[in-house]
């Protein structure tokens, strides 16, 4: 079977695997679609933990059960499904153990015709979406959903800014937060990103690289409950002057790098809350589909392209010129 496998730092290369076998309490299941993240990108540029040679890349997925090992419910044989890319959260909801990963590295990932995974992975595909529409929930569905309800408390009606409106977690957390009724704000580098956004319902829609963007939102008299955050940086403390009092930043990445300071006496007078987040648990990838399947939500798609372009897909990723989840068709 194809697979596209990390060779060594700064490379990454599709080549011809064996197809894995089935165990007790797995599943094979045939992909038809799967998802780039930046994770892919960053393992393959070498800024990823343990990254081991010869792992199939990729940690979101759709596909049909083929096969199912011993001690797995018929139920799920031949049924279409998506796959948790959650690999051992543990037994704490609120935190992951110190042991846990995600699929796609160090385990074998969706970037192949074939995967298996222990059963207790599938969840049924949303019926109202394509195959690859599905493949682009999991770990960016999921990561905005932590974010949004878990640690975000958003409640219909609440003014919240998402930060990097490009990016697929950042999308999928505009697409949440407009669903339960907020008011959705967001700021990118892109004009043509940000008017796509004000089309897809923004209220507004600010462009980070003006210099003073965060001080016009304030003299506008524009405040925050929530603001969702990838970036950190240097525009931190601009976030937190944002947020109104008793409101909350949850953030997610720090893919501007570490703040230079952060304005504590602002955040204790005010009583803003500042809480990481990252992925989610089992329970909340279930009720995140649910939510998906209640309001009918269907993820932004940026493009679907053939298995042999995967790698030009991630260099689209690398230069940001993606507007929603760029899609693999493996069938």
């Amino acid at each position: 079977m194809k697979a596209l496998q990390v060779i060594s730092t700064n490379r990454v290369e599709l080549r011809e695997v064996s197809k894995p076998e089935v165990n007790e309490g797995e599943v094979l299941v045939r992909l038809s679609a799967a998802s780039l993240n930046r994770r892919d990108h960053w393992i393959r540029e070498g800024k990823y933990p343990n990254i081991i040679p010869n792992t199939t890349l990729g940690s979101d997925g759709c596909g049909e059960v083929l096969e199912i090992g011993q001690g797995v419910p018929d139920e799920w044989l031949n049924k279409q499904v998506v796959i948790n890319p959650n690999v051992g959260w543990g037994d704490n909801s609120n935190v992951q153990a110190a042991t846990y990963q995600v699929l796609g590295m160090p385990t074998n990932g969706t970037l192949a015709e074939f995967i298996v995974v222990p059963h207790h992975r599938l969840a049924h595909k949303p019926t109202h979406l394509s195959n690859e529409q599905a493949s682009a929930l999991p770990l960016g569905g999921l990561t905005a959903f932590r974010a949004v309800f878990h640690h975000g408390k958003l409640q219909p009606n609440q003014h919240v800014l998402i930060t990097g409106a490009g990016g697929g977690v950042s999308q999928m957390a505009f697409l949440w937060a407009k669903a339960h009724g907020a008011i959705v704000s967001v700021t990118s580098g892109s004009e043509k990103k940000l008017s796509k956004m004000l089309e897809t319902g923004a209220a507004h829609a600010y462009n980070y690289h003006q210099e003073d963007w965060a001080r016009e939102v304030s003299a506008s008299g524009e405040s925050f409950d929530l603001i969702i955050d990838s970036a950190g940086g240097a525009q931190f403390n601009s976030l937190i002057k944002l947020i109104k009092p008793g409101g909350r930043l949850v953030y997610y990445g720090a893919t501007a790098g570490l703040p230079s300071k952060v304005d504590l006496y602002r955040m204790f007078w005010n009583q803003i809350t500042l809480q990481g987040s990252t992925m989610g648990n089992d329970q909340e990838f279930l009720e995140m589909l649910s939510f998906v399947n209640q309001h009918q939500l269907v993820p932004m798609i940026d493009s679907i392209r053939p298995f042999d372009q995967v790698i030009k897909g991630l260099d689209r990723m690398k230069a940001s010129q993606q507007f929603g989840k760029i899609v693999v068709s493996l069938t």
